[in-house]
């Protein structure tokens, strides 16, 4: 038997997310970051257990079809590929080509573009780079920043080519090895690189004890998610990036 249904034609704002298979975090950052009416849809690009040079490569084969995976009906507004090594090894300008080829979206971002975004509106030039990469990859994330004007003063590397250790660094570890990063430099900020580490209860905390912003990839890749559908974050939340005014300069960029 056949009976009758009302059309609602409304839909939420939405926005896509690309994530590595192999990422445990970006997910749950993300229900804590996002505004509740802001509905994001996600789909997972296949990824290598561990993180080089050469598998990180190897995702652009995979990025078209992991954005045609995306609902067909969805109208987003914004699509995120959610790997900040993934977006310094394969180039923001490809990864948005690649994404729009599989998914009808205005606006394409990743960590890094995402993270540029965010010095720039703050006026940031000096970064303290926490990563938890292998050498190779982590100088490719700041040959990238360079490029882009934002010198990173002082790194350190927890030196982890394994997700699924990646994913296990505690909180406490993070802010340790945070705690003290740049200080000698005098850096504008701190970068706490990688969607897969668990930097989101770091942030706060390092913010309260070096009175300097702190960002997080998947704080900044929320950020620039919601700036591209006009919105803004989750109204509780408290990060420096979403609380301290613009800089005139970066206001009018």
């Amino acid at each position: 038997m056949s009976v009758p249904y009302d059309f609602c034609a409304a839909r939420p704002k939405q926005v896509g997310l690309i994530v590595l298979q192999a990422d445990e975090t970006i997910e749950q950052d993300m229900r804590t970051l996002m505004p509740a009416h802001l509905k994001y849809m996600v789909s997972r690009v296949p990824s290598g257990t561990s993180v080089t040079p050469d598998t990180l490569q190897d995702m652009a084969g995979h990025l078209t079809n992991a954005a045609r995976l995306l609902p067909r009906g969805a109208d987003m507004a914004c699509v995120a590929y959610a790997c900040t090594s993934g977006t310094a090894e394969i180039g923001a300008a490809r990864i948005k080509a690649l994404v729009q080829a599989g998914v009808q979206t205005p606006h394409v971002t990743a960590p890094v573009t995402a993270l540029i975004a965010a010095c720039q509106h703050l006026d940031i030039t000096r970064l303290g780079l926490l990563s938890p990469y292998i050498a190779s990859v982590s100088d490719r994330v700041r040959s990238v920043l360079s490029a882009s004007g934002i010198d990173v003063v002082a790194f350190a590397s927890f030196e982890e080519a394994m997700e699924e250790k990646v994913v296990r660094i505690s909180s406490k570890s993070i802010v340790a090895a945070a705690q003290d990063l740049g200080r000698a430099e005098e850096v504008d900020a701190l970068f706490l690189s990688c969607t897969n580490l668990r930097t989101l209860d770091a942030v706060s905390t390092l913010e309260s004890a070096r009175g300097i912003p702190v960002r997080s990839s998947n704080l900044v890749l929320s950020w620039h998610m919601a700036k591209h559908a006009d919105e803004a974050l989750s109204p509780h939340l408290s990060f420096q990036l979403l609380t301290r005014a613009a800089t005139p300069s970066a206001s009018s960029r």
